[in-house]
């Protein structure tokens, strides 16, 4: 994600058909600061192509005369500077059973927070409402902010066809009867809305502000009310032919078990999945009743919190979890050998509590050498991820086509 930070001559070859104008702003952005003789050295350019496509930025607002860089002797050189305020972005999360926005300037910091529970799956237009009402609150927060907004991303809890992107699975959300509709969403912003299963945008997330910086090769996985996985491999988000890949939540590890809503039993989504996760502690508690979590609604927070207290049920009840999700994760590792298998979403808040049989439980079910070159770990990003993540997909598609950004022409 980072091909324009290396030191040394790019040469004009790798563009790969791609305007300079897109070359230079995205060397501007990774490297935050630059001098235009440091561009034209690390591009391979011109001192005059550079400074003619500098010119064009600066009237853009995407970029400003910095301070003068120092210096060993001689003049010393301006500093083309990005700028992170010049646009904001609105980053959705869908979840099963939650809606959160995030609005964020073009490095991905979080100008304004909105999140409100509701039944997602069950209830279509009344979420789109209340997107509409958090997008307005979180711009709201920002002066100016209406005025700079570059674009909307949407994170779905449901596999998204990259070629389809506004179509949803009819099994995962029946409610929606297949369709995103949000062209209200559309016309009130106007501006463009980008779209991707919300694991993949943990992924992205990740690669760009979390755990996977650096890694070419990693998998994350989300936990809450589904399970799903987001795999970034050679840099890139793997789709899978038909744009369905990571869907590990039905991955059967249990033949037998309760049938899942994809038609499949005992899916990992049947027991790791929030409400498999709450049911369970239910259980338990009739041959616990000095739990901490007797005499109260048990719910995701209640557990969590007992979990890290020591607590007897939801000890168990994460043990057992991570057996399951161990043997999954077991299963990818033996099959792709990412560098970092990261978690995120719900349950993962307990951390080593969840982590510790986890490991345990995958390293017995894989290659030695394999689980070696494997870390697991839970995100650093906590639950901005997936909204944040979306976010990054607007902000990842306008530097590499900045026609996007008002002000930059598309032949630039």
């Amino acid at each position: 994600m980072d091909p324009l930070s290396t030191a040394g001559p790019m040469s004009v070859t790798m563009a790969r058909g791609r305007p300079l104008a897109h070359l230079v702003l995205e060397l501007i952005w990774h490297r935050r600061r630059i001098s235009r003789a440091a561009i034209a050295e690390t591009l391979g350019l011109s001192r005059s192509t550079v400074s003619e496509i500098v010119w064009s930025l600066l009237h853009s607002g995407l970029v400003a005369e910095g301070p003068a860089a120092s210096s060993r002797g001689g003049r010393r050189a301006t500093l083309i500077v990005f700028q992170d305020d010049a646009h904001v972005i609105l980053g959705v999360e869908m979840g099963a059973s939650h809606v959160s926005v995030a609005l964020t300037d073009l490095r991905g910091r979080v100008l304004s927070w909105q999140e409100r529970e509701h039944p997602v799956r069950d209830d279509a237009e009344g979420t789109r409402s209340l997107i509409l009402d958090l997008t307005r609150r979180a711009l709201g927060d920002v002066r100016g902010a209406r005025d700079r907004l570059l674009g909307i991303g949407i994170a779905l809890p449901s596999p998204v066809d990259p070629g389809r992107a506004d179509v949803l699975s009819q099994v995962v959300m029946p409610a929606w009867r297949g369709r995103t509709g949000f062209d209200e969403l559309a016309r009130t912003y106007g501006v463009p809305l980008f779209l991707d299963n919300d694991a993949n945008l943990g992924a992205v997330a990740e690669q760009w502000w979390g755990g996977g910086r650096g890694l070419d090769d990693f998998a994350y996985i989300k936990l809450g009310t589904g399970v799903g996985s987001g795999h970034i491999i050679r840099g890139e988000i793997y789709r899978g032919s038909s744009g369905f890949a990571g869907e590990i939540g039905h991955f059967s590890v249990d033949p037998s078990g309760a049938p899942c809503l994809c038609g499949n039993r005992g899916c990992l989504t049947t027991v790791v999945g929030t409400p498999a996760l709450l049911e369970r502690a239910r259980e338990l508690l009739a041959e616990h009743p000095e739990s901490s979590l007797a005499g109260e609604d048990v719910t995701l927070v209640a557990l969590e919190r007992a979990t890290l207290s020591g607590d007897p049920v939801a000890v168990q009840v994460v043990e057992e979890a991570a057996l399951q999700l161990g043997i999954a994760v077991a299963g990818l590792v033996n099959l792709v050998n990412p560098a970092a298998v990261i978690l995120g979403g719900s349950i993962t808040r307990v951390g080593e509590r969840l982590l510790i049989p986890l490991r345990d439980a995958a390293l017995r079910r894989t290659l030695i050498s394999s689980m070696a070159a494997s870390e697991i770990r839970v995100t650093s990003l906590g639950e901005q991820a997936f909204a944040v993540g979306a976010a990054t997909l607007v902000l990842s598609a306008a530097l590499a086509d900045p026609s996007l950004f008002p002000g930059m022409k598309k032949d630039a």
